[in-house]
């Protein structure tokens, strides 16, 4: 009887010390939060097409939940992520807008609809490798955060800093889910204006890189990155931001360079993208000014449901990355504290491509460009401090053929963003 006392006493006492090391680390450094969009899209196609608007507006919940770590030198930790989406208006004429999941032969769209992503890390030192549910922001795989809900990997992601001033990226991604999907399904190519064969699908897209702080103002960039039998990517590229006179100049420039990966069942891909941003801020004002220029026999791709991360990311319509593609653009941003309304934000831009090549879809010298205006405002003070609200109105013209993924459409979205601190 003794010894099966001492027996019980001492696996209490385990059990109570790894209670302990666990609340200690996995849950007293834990924290959650709950973000409620509210999102509207409107997307009007200007002249005579089979679907007149692309509009719906809806309600998303994206609930974070997020452990910490174990105690001793390796910590395992588990983070989930639930999300819901709820249609508030949408019809089968106007499906489309990424908002939410529709039937692809009825286009009926869906009333609501739910997932749950669960993401397993394990730190040791400054390295954490995830394994999951997986959100990558890199130039070469940006999981999209722009419609109700955000775009996701299942894979494995490990991210280093033990050398300094060194950010080391390694991944393995073997299937997405897109933004208004519920379910993970085989990568392939973004082929809008039939760039690519975007029928083709690969199951492991592999990616190493980093960003190396040179000095406090210059970051050097590279990532390479293979979607099997598809393509193959190489990154470069370079942050700059210096004083200059009154004020600042931020310089970007970016460098892809893609080629076809074995079987390459995408079809042809030859493709290399050089392109600069410039941005002059001088208190509350920013004036931008980018040009970007893509050789080769195609496009550039990318994988399809994220975002190209491009001079060109934030455009409404376009990502002006079709074979041969010349562009240039102009931006200038204004932070109203400026004029004593500190948490309002406004945006203007001029987007213009030429020298487009598309053989089935009105032939070559082709013209594109978006106007675009954007007003946010994240509130200040009060019960709802943080409260964001966002609207932005584009315009997009080009002289394609009728056929092309990309039409002539004026545009309006507006999103209210509030997060909720739950502990």
């Amino acid at each position: 009887m003794l010894k099966i006392s001492l027996r019980a006493l001492s696996a209490c006492t385990c059990v109570f010390s790894l209670g302990q090391v666990w609340a200690s680390g996995f849950v007293d450094d834990s924290h959650a939060d709950l973000t409620m969009r509210n999102y509207y899209f409107d997307r009007n196609y200007v002249n005579a097409t089979p679907q007149a608007a692309a509009r719906e507006w809806a309600q998303g919940f994206i609930l974070n939940l997020r452990s910490g770590y174990t105690e001793g030198p390796v910590g395992f930790g588990l983070d989930a992520q639930g999300l819901l989406g709820v249609r508030l208006d949408s019809s089968r004429a106007h499906t489309g807008t990424g908002l939410l999941p529709y039937n692809p032969t009825t286009r009926e769209p869906a009333d609501e609809y739910s997932e749950l992503g669960l993401t397993a890390k394990v730190r040791a030192s400054k390295s954490e490798l995830q394994l999951g549910t997986i959100s990558t922001l890199l130039p070469i795989a940006f999981a999209s955060p722009t419609r109700l809900l955000p775009q996701t990997f299942r894979g494995a992601y490990l991210k280093s800093q033990e050398l300094e001033r060194l950010t080391l990226h390694v991944g393995w991604l073997d299937r997405i889910n897109l933004r208004d999907s519920t379910d993970y399904q085989k990568m392939s190519v973004g082929s809008p204006n039939g760039r690519f064969n975007g029928a083709a699908e690969s199951d492991r897209f592999l990616f190493v890189g980093g960003d190396y702080a040179w000095s406090p103002q210059l970051t050097l960039k590279y990532y390479h990155a293979e979607l099997a039998d598809l393509y193959r990517k190489d990154y470069y590229g370079f942050v700059d931001n210096r004083p200059l006179g009154p004020g600042s100049l931020k310089s970007d420039f970016r460098l892809f360079i893609t080629g076809e990966d074995g079987a390459a069942k995408a079809g042809p891909v030859d493709n290399r993208n050089a392109a600069l941003m410039l941005t002059y801020a001088l208190g509350p004002h920013k004036f931008g000014a980018g040009y970007m220029q893509l050789s080769g026999k195609t496009g550039m791709p990318y994988l399809f449901g994220t975002e190209p991360l491009v001079i060109t990311e934030g455009t409404m319509s376009s990502e002006f990355l079709n074979p041969r593609e010349r562009s240039w653009q102009v931006r200038y941003d204004y932070n109203f504290a400026g004029l004593g309304v500190p948490g309002l934000n406004g945006m203007l831009r001029y987007v213009s491509g030429s020298n487009i090549e598309l053989a089935k879809l009105g032939g070559s010298n082709l013209t594109e460009s978006e106007k675009a205006i954007e007003l946010s405002y994240v509130l200040q003070g009060g019960t709802l401090k943080g409260l964001a609200l966002r609207a932005r109105n584009a315009w997009y013209r080009n002289d394609f053929s009728a056929r092309a993924s990309h039409r002539d459409d004026n545009e309006l979205r507006v999103n209210v963003d509030y997060t909720w601190k739950l502990w």
